[in-house]
């Protein structure tokens, strides 16, 4: 049913394509709405790519005299490129040279916020390439900073939060192998915190909800004297994040989340005033989310994400049944 309706959907946009009444520009602006609609809500990854194909299509009727209407042709394909699945780096790379070729258009004749918005999706993808050793961090961060100009927090509070979040997880991807590293772990929380200070449960659910897990991670792993401080603040975050994840409305995300809070649990003693009394109650607790966040892992065929929690869940299987 999906791909019959996708064949029709295309074979629709290039009966457009090649109707000769309606004037170039037109057709491909045309075009672009649809692989918009096709990109929107795909269902399967033959709709990223079906957009892709119509972007090229609207780029081959685009009049060359339309140079903005390239550009956003352009910049378009390369959002679709950077969702479409892909076991390597071939197509976030092509992606990277749309949204480089669009900036300068967009400069020179279109809007701040077109300029920002393809600054912010550079920067991610670059982000993406850094951890495949094909690019440098700092490109993403540059990135991200120039979106900033742009999206501030007080006219653009989602979008704002949004960059915080990818500076802050492109602070922490970066090697911990100098002094600067707790510099940057201390920006990263920062950013994070900065994002929260915009964005609400009400207003921005999403957003605030994963603003809140990745400043538990950061907390959780930050590099600091005061760990159980931090591992407190971190579980507090997560039971933010968790009034917007649940089980029925985004398993997956709070699957993430309290696995996460799970791993967290492991290392806070059961009186953080007393450590040295222990943490059985928290290992107890840990072992409940471990072991729901695999089963939710697994109904929803993450299976590598099943083995990754799996693993802390057997040793914490193990030291509790040696406890007793």
């Amino acid at each position: 049913m999906i791909a019959s309706r996708l064949e029709t959907e295309l074979a629709a946009a290039l009966t457009i394509a090649g109707d000769a009444s309606v004037p170039p520009a037109e057709r491909a602006e045309m075009l672009m709405e649809i692989a918009i609609g096709l990109q929107r809500r795909p269902k399967t990854p033959d709709h990223l790519t079906g957009a892709v194909a119509l972007y090229e299509r609207g780029l081959a009727v685009c009049p060359e005299d339309e140079p903005l209407l390239r550009a956003r042709l352009v910049a378009r394909r390369g959002t679709a490129l950077q969702a479409v699945p892909d076991d390597g780096t071939d197509t976030l790379e092509a992606a990277r040279l749309a949204y480089e070729e669009a900036i300068p258009v967009f400069k020179a004749l279109g809007s701040r916020e077109e300029v920002a918005e393809t600054e912010m999706n550079l920067g991610l993808v670059i982000q993406y390439l850094a951890g495949a050793g094909r690019a440098r961090i700092v490109d993403a961060i540059d990135a991200y900073q120039r979106a900033l100009r742009t999206f501030d927090r007080k006219a653009w509070p989602a979008e704002f939060a949004i960059l915080q979040n990818n500076l802050a997880t492109a602070f922490l991807s970066m090697p911990l192998v100098d002094e600067r590293s707790k510099m940057r772990e201390a920006l990263a929380v920062q950013a994070f915190e900065e994002g929260l200070k915009v964005v609400t449960l009400i207003d921005h659910p999403q957003e605030y909800a994963m603003l809140q897990n990745n400043l538990g991670n950061a907390l959780q792993y930050v590099s600091s004297g005061h760990a159980i401080e931090n591992n407190l603040r971190a579980v507090e975050a997560y039971d933010e994040a968790l009034r917007v994840r649940t089980r029925e409305t985004a398993p997956l995300e709070y699957a993430n989340t309290i696995a996460n809070k799970a791993n967290c649990l492991m290392n806070l003693p059961d009186h953080p005033e007393d450590p040295a009394s222990g943490n059985s109650a928290n290992l107890a607790r840990a072992r409940l989310w471990l072991e729901e966040a695999q089963a939710i892992f697994a109904d929803h065929g993450e299976l590598a994400k099943a083995r990754i929690v799996g693993e802390p869940l057997a040793g914490l299987r193990d030291m509790m049944s040696l406890a007793n």
